[in-house]
């Protein structure tokens, strides 16, 4: 199975620091939908792994956040794409579980469920703590400069051997190049 996994906020969506609290608040980065869609056709099975810590915290629902997600289903369909499931913690770092990144919880669920060595996996994120699960995971971390991702890029010597992207699109020409 080729799988590829991607971290949602300032990946797929664009990201807030005040966090996407409702589906009008996500609105997706200009070229991730068709570069999802891309992979699909590609033969990729595509999988979402996101720290959703809104919800610990109050600040929108589990409700919310599957309407947030069948939004990016709808919107993805219209271009022929499709997710093939997403992953979230809903804990804050304060909880100390082991699904939010840069724990591979998330990353450990998804290769049990897949079935998939997640060695030959990338795993695509804008933050460092995305890069770190991969890694931790196994996976290969993928740095793209949407979202937090410039700000990841201040840790030069930590992501020295990282791969880094301007978006999601620019990764998927890259990757399917090859």
């Amino acid at each position: 199975m080729k799988l590829i996994i991607l971290d949602r906020d300032g990946v797929i969506n664009q990201d807030s620091d005040e966090f996407i609290k409702s589906a009008d608040e996500f609105i997706p980065i200009p070229g991730s939908l068709e570069a999802i869609s891309r992979l699909n056709h590609a033969g990729f099975s595509v999988m979402v792994a996101t720290n959703q810590s809104g919800i610990s915290r109050g600040l929108f629902s589990v409700e919310t956040l599957n309407s947030m997600h069948d939004k990016l289903r709808r919107l993805l369909s219209a271009f022929g794409g499709h997710i093939d499931g997403i992953f979230y913690c809903p804990h804050s770092a304060d909880d100390h579980c082991e699904c939010r990144k840069p724990n591979t919880g998330l990353y450990l669920d998804i290769a049990q469920r897949s079935k998939c060595n997640l060695n030959d996996v990338y795993a695509v994120g804008d933050s460092l703590r995305d890069l770190q699960a991969a890694e931790a995971a196994g996976a290969k971390p993928i740095l793209v400069k949407t979202g937090k991702g410039l700000r990841t890029l201040e840790h030069k010597d930590t992501i020295k051997h990282v791969p880094v992207f301007d978006n999601l699109s620019h990764f998927v020409d890259n990757l399917l190049a090859d």
